[in-house]
């Protein structure tokens, strides 16, 4: 008899990630990234599969997290970056056996490896001060010192409080380890590509002087010997991921103008070497570029970006599409489909081998962590290539979720998707819990997610929509949450509620939770304060004061501005917008779930909310979780990631 899906089956669970063909397209080599509980940690290792023979063979072994495999040109060699000696850095690793070498010896950490095409050197980021070395210093113990910063961007959810250092880069020599630091400013700079000649790079920073009211990424091209930076896009905006055609003759980019702030779609430019200009090849595909899907079961994944075929003029690249995240063709000049068709797919990874017509990818289903398959593109044949959680999933009972539409406010069309209960029994009732993802411009959708499983296998529906805001539905549709948080979303989400009600007769009216993190968990608090309906709920991560998050969260003062756009000039619609002038009216059963290291939802939040609720004599309870922050469902520590599933199974068993 097969058991459900238990919260302890986290450690079960394998993810594979970064899929990365090579050069001959025979061989493959990827991540799998697995949690420890012995140790509450990941570890990750580095694997191959030879694509004929369906044969894998582990690279890489120990307690270490890898990430990042990189082919060498010549494909003998595979690159990648390893925390082993306690800071990541690079190593070298020889495809026909032998102990992985260390390339870096840095102080701190390095990241993003980048071949050159003449499979000499290899580019990386690495954050340093300006006139900073890569040379150890010695270690004294210093006393605490104040922390003193003029910058409005002092701090982040992934850093903290930043220091005087910024995200530059270098290259080593393969064979001789020496490296050459190649910007040395207080600019931060993401790197892309190498040119196929060699004498470029492609970058991408924000240059202008008043970062704390700048918002953008710039395109750059680095010129090697000279160290020149000329920009490559035309508009303002955020732009990156810029992926080189074979013959050097165009850059293929993604990004957008910002015309609608953090909620515009990303679009893909093509921009001509020899004529200097940029045309947006995606102007009249109305999904964002990317893969925005949720999922709480994937690690270690990369974007995966633009990847060109050896003709020179066409592409791959991963579109975010009602639920599903797709891998589509294009073409320069427009054409652009589908270049795999299923009704359910999370494409989070992939890598294309032109010369075999077939493509590597790394997806996910909703009953099925993240798996490698090929995809033939002549004839559309898709042939799985692992089965690395077959033995888990062979043993559990797992629910497939229904999907379905309906109108939500000013009759937009909404989707929306139900989960039965492990066990479903006709005509039996069962609780419903409804989850809300966060962002807000992100989406539920075709995906394995773990904590979902774990509700149906307790014996709960789960319900879960993607209302507006969400990516995946048209640029119209994500930006109209903007202005009007608690107004078009929350009847949107209501009138989920009730579609389910009238059509899935099993769910029992009486016994209703809701759940959501960040927005989702504003959205939670919002739900509690305006309705009745639900019998019991659980806040996580969650907004709810917009006066005090405009000055405390890392993203705080412009965040509120886009989404929100208001000020602390106009406090009054801050506060209207905010969950907190509705305790009196929050009679639900309230569990408070925070991260004590969340900069991005700063636990003053939760801790506003609690104080309020129980000065008020309402059922509530606050739970903190230390050294966690804003991630802790995806990323956190294991043991934090359980305790914050068996809180939440605590909560709703003693409430539903």
């Amino acid at each position: 008899m097969k058991k459900s899906m238990a919260i302890k089956d986290l450690y079960e669970i394998k993810a594979v990630s970064d899929p990365r063909l090579s050069p001959g397209g025979d061989e493959a080599v990827f991540v799998q990234t697995v949690m420890c509980k012995e140790k509450d940690e990941y570890f990750s290792t580095l694997h191959s599969i030879d694509l004929k023979e369906k044969s894998t063979r582990q690279w890489t072994f120990g307690e270490q997290r890898i990430s990042s495999p990189r082919w060498s040109p010549d494909g003998r060699r595979i690159a990648f970056i390893s925390n082993r000696s306690g800071v990541n850095q690079l190593y070298l690793i020889r495809r026909d056996g032998g102990e992985a070498e260390r390339v870096t010896d840095c102080p701190v950490a390095v990241s993003n490896p980048v071949w050159s095409p003449c499979g000499e050197k290899i580019a990386l980021t690495i954050r340093l001060e300006k006139g900073g070395t890569f040379d150890h210093k010695e270690e004294k113990e210093e006393k605490p010192k104040p922390f003193v910063t003029t910058s409005m961007k002092y701090k982040s959810d992934d850093r903290g409080f930043h220091d005087d250092s910024y995200s530059q880069i270098a290259y080593v020599n393969v064979e001789t380890k020496e490296m050459t630091r190649l910007t040395d400013d207080e600019h931060d700079y993401t790197l892309h590509s190498w040119s196929p000649d060699g004498k470029y790079l492609a970058v991408s920073t924000d240059r202008k002087e008043d970062r704390d009211f700048s918002f953008q990424s710039d395109l750059y091209l680095f010129h090697l010997d000279t160290g020149e930076m000329k920009q490559v896009n035309g508009e303002p905006g955020y732009y990156g991921e810029a992926s080189w055609s074979p013959d050097g003759t165009r850059l293929a980019y993604i990004g957008h103008n910002r015309e609608f702030e953090n909620a515009t779609h990303n679009k893909i430019y093509i921009h001509g070497l020899e004529t200097g200009y940029s045309v947006c090849l995606t102007e009249g595909m109305d999904v964002p570029v990317g893969d925005y899907l949720n999922s709480d079961s994937i690690q270690g994944s990369s974007r995966t970006g633009i990847q060109w075929s050896k003709d020179n003029e066409s592409f791959y690249f991963l579109a975010s599409d009602s639920g599903n995240t797709v891998l589509y063709y294009a073409h320069i000049e427009g054409a652009i489909y589908p270049a795999l068709l299923q009704e359910e797919q999370h494409v989070y990874g992939f890598d294309l081998d032109s010369d075999r017509q077939t493509i590597l990818l790394a997806m996910s289903r909703p009953t099925e962590p993240g798996e490698l398959y090929t995809l033939h593109v002549p004839t559309g044949e898709l042939t799985p290539i692992t089965r690395l959680n077959g033995e888990l999933l062979a043993a559990r009972e797992l629910s497939s979720p229904e999907s379905f539409r309906y109108n939500g406010a000013k009759d937009m069309p909404v989707q929306g998707w139900i989960m039965k209960p492990a066990g479903f029994e006709e005509g039996k009732k069962y609780p419903l819990i409804v989850e809300i993802h966060g962002g807000p411009h992100t989406m539920y959708g075709n995906t394995f997610f773990h904590e979902f499983q774990v509700l149906t296998n307790s014996g709960y529906a789960v319900l879960y929509v993607n209302p507006r805001g969400s990516h995946g539905y048209g640029q119209e549709f994500v930006d109209a949450v903007r202005g009007d948080y608690g107004g078009g979303d929350y009847e949107d989400i209501m009138k989920a509620v009730d579609y389910a009600l009238k059509e899935f007769p099993f769910i029992d009216e009486s016994r209703l939770g809701v759940t959501g993190g960040s927005y989702g968990g504003f959205m939670t608090n919002w739900i509690i304060g305006h309705s009745d309906m639900f019998k019991a709920a659980v806040t996580q991560r969650s907004i709810s004061n917009w006066i005090s998050f405009y000055g405390v969260s890392d993203i705080g003062y412009y965040f509120s501005e886009w989404q929100i756009q208001s000020d602390l000039g106009d406090v009054e619609t801050l506060w209207k917008h905010s969950p907190l002038a509705y305790v009196k009216d929050m009679d639900t059963p309230l569990l408070i779930l925070h991260s004590e290291k969340d900069y991005r939802c700063p636990i003053e939040q939760a801790e506003q909310l609690f104080i309020a609720l129980k000065r008020e004599n309402k059922e509530t309870k606050f739970v903190r979780f230390p050294e966690s922050n804003h991630n802790l469902s995806r990323t956190g520590k294991p043991s934090m990631r359980e305790a914050r599933l068996q809180e939440i199974l605590d909560w709703f068993g003693e409430h539903l």
